[in-house]
């Protein structure tokens, strides 16, 4: 089905409802119903600062509230579409796996009209979650945004066209202290060009070692949003961001160090471990050849720096990581959740979204250089 006319069928489309009668928990608002604020959100409207805010069910899942129209119910459309289970559109499926999980609307019954996005909480099964949002896109305002509006997204971070992504938040576990570093929106507009790489980096340090396990995890999977983006021309993304997470209790090096920092063991398992990863990375490099790591501003990645091609290091890159694994006797590459959220802006198309793809492909520039360096 053309998504335009899918688009514009799911407007007339009657909402799933999932009408929940939430438990009350402890001293909890009662208008609440005993959902609670989000406690892990890293960025966007949060409730009781903002009207529209996130919440968490006491099911576990996440409650977005519906944004006014025509944002909200495009975003809920949207959602709807992807989603559908009777569809069989490769395009749609493929996306999906992408994608939150998502489980109709939901209402509490002393508020009967605010609507809420019933998602999956991407970091419930981790321990200790580590946490970023990440805008993509050279433009953060979509194509019927009002002048007003776009010259308001542009003096928030004027360097969204040249470097086409822009961190909004993260949260960051730190071994030593079993505590949390936060970063709020205004880090991310903090970044010049040239701490973009130190910035992101922050991301995967966990006060004691850089997670190289966790960049090249994340590596595979932005990569594979990448080939999905490159195969389709039918939808356009604008102000929707990537979600990343990771887990901070790292099994085998942060549990050691932390419980003995000094141990020299753990200093020789931290260093087999980096020195997998080194040797895993070097592979890949060869791999690519060298016409894959050079300069290519026409593809949308700065001149003075080198990007392995997206597409064709994917499958060498995961072989690597599956010899590595195999080399180390143990899982040397994290399990990390990379997930597009945010779809208040999207709009059906039939040419590529430029925008999104370039904004990846910096994006993986900048984790291959903190991977390499």
């Amino acid at each position: 089905m053309d998504s335009s006319v899918a688009l514009g069928r799911l407007e007339h489309a009657r909402p799933v409802m999932t009408r929940g009668s939430c438990l009350p928990e402890g001293a909890q608002s009662a208008h609440l119903n005993g959902c609670v604020p989000l406690s892990h959100q890293v960025a966007g409207h949060k409730y009781g600062v903002d009207k529209v805010g996130i919440l968490q069910h006491p099911d576990g899942t996440v409650l977005k509230q519906l944004q006014p129209p025509p944002r909200g119910p495009r975003e809920m459309q949207f959602y709807s579409m992807v989603c559908a289970e009777d569809h069989c559109d490769p395009c749609l499926v493929d996306l999906k796996a992408h994608l939150p999980k998502y489980y109709g609307t939901w209402s509490s019954p002393d508020a009967p009209t605010d609507l809420y996005l019933k998602l999956e909480d991407v970091t419930r099964r981790f321990q200790k979650p580590c946490i970023m949002d990440v805008k993509i896109g050279q433009k953060s305002y979509d194509p019927f945004a009002s002048q007003e509006k776009r010259e308001q997204q542009i003096r928030k971070y004027p360097l969204m066209e040249e470097i086409g992504f822009l961190v909004l938040g993260m949260r960051v576990y730190k071994v030593g202290s079993d505590s949390f570093d936060t970063y709020d929106q205004h880090y991310g507009r903090g970044l010049v060009k040239d701490a973009i790489k130190e910035g992101l980096s922050k991301f995967f340090y966990n006060g004691d070692i850089l997670r190289k396990d966790a960049i090249t995890a994340s590596i595979l999977r932005v990569q594979k949003i990448l080939q999905w983006f490159e195969a389709q021309s039918r939808f356009n993304f604008y102000a929707s961001s990537l979600l990343f997470v990771y887990e901070g209790v790292y099994e085998g090096v942060s549990q050691t160090l932390r419980e003995s920092p000094t141990a020299p063991e753990a200093c020789e398992q931290n260093n087999n471990i980096n020195q997998s990863l080194s040797n895993m990375y070097s592979l890949h490099k060869k791999s690519c050849g060298r016409s894959h790591h050079q300069a290519n501003q026409d593809n949308g990645v700065w001149s003075s720096s080198q990007q392995p091609n997206g597409n064709r290091s994917l499958a060498r890159l995961e072989e690597d990581r599956k010899e590595s694994k195999s080399e180390a006797g143990q899982e040397t590459v994290s399990d990390v959740e990379v997930k597009m959220i945010d779809f208040a802006h999207v709009f059906p198309s039939d040419v590529p979204d430029q925008g999104y793809i370039y904004g990846l492909k910096n994006l993986l520039k900048v984790l291959h250089q903190i991977l390499e360096e």
